[in-house]
C-alpha cells in the first residue's frame, strides 16, 4: 500500500455517498440509522454543512470519512471512520484537523463527538489526539422518529 501522502483529504459531497455508506457498512460495531444515514439524510446533512465534511480518498477508493456540522456556535462529528487496513498512518487525524480548520473558517471555536463507550478503537483515537473525555454533565436525547432505527455492523 502506498503511503499516506498519496491519500487526498477533501470536502465531502452528495456524489461520495455510495463509496462513504460502503466503508460504514466495513466498520465492526458501526451505528448507522435508518433515515439520518440514508442517501436523503447525508444530502441533507450535507447542504446545510457544504464545507464541513471530510473524505480521504486514494486511487478511487474512499479510506475515511466524518460527517462534520454545526449549529453556528459548536461544530458536531459524526460517524469518523478509517478503514481498517489505513488505520494508525495519520489518516483520521488528518481529516479531523481539515474539519477543524473548515469550522475555524466558518467562526466556530469548539467542536464536540459522541463517541460510543463500547468503541474501543475511536475511545482510544480521541484520547491520543488530546480530545478530553467530560464527565461534568449528562448527555440526554429524545427520539421524535420512531422510524430512525439505528442499526450496529457486526
Amino acid at each position: 500500500m502506498a503511503g499516506t501522502m498519496s491519500i487526498l483529504v477533501r470536502e465531502m459531497t452528495a456524489d461520495d455517498y455510495d463509496k462513504v455508506y460502503e466503508l460504514w457498512m466495513q466498520i465492526s460495531g458501526f451505528g448507522i440509522r435508518s433515515i439520518d444515514d440514508s442517501r436523503e439524510g447525508v444530502e441533507r446533512f450535507l447542504r446545510r454543512n457544504p464545507t464541513t465534511s471530510v473524505v480521504a480518498v486514494q486511487n478511487g477508493r474512499i479510506v475515511g470519512s466524518v460527517l462534520c456540522g454545526h449549529d453556528g456556535r459548536t461544530g458536531y462529528f459524526y460517524h469518523v471512520c478509517v478503514a481498517g487496513d489505513y488505520r494508525n498512518r495519520g489518516v483520521g487525524h488528518r481529516m479531523v484537523h481539515f474539519a477543524m480548520r473548515a469550522l475555524q473558517a466558518e467562526g466556530i471555536n469548539k467542536v464536540s463527538l459522541v463517541a460510543f463507550k463500547t468503541n474501543a478503537t475511536g475511545n482510544e483515537f480521541w484520547h491520543n489526539v488530546g480530545w478530553t473525555r467530560r464527565d461534568d454533565f449528562n448527555y440526554y436525547d429524545f427520539v421524535l422518529n420512531e422510524e430512525n432505527i439505528t442499526r450496529f455492523n457486526q
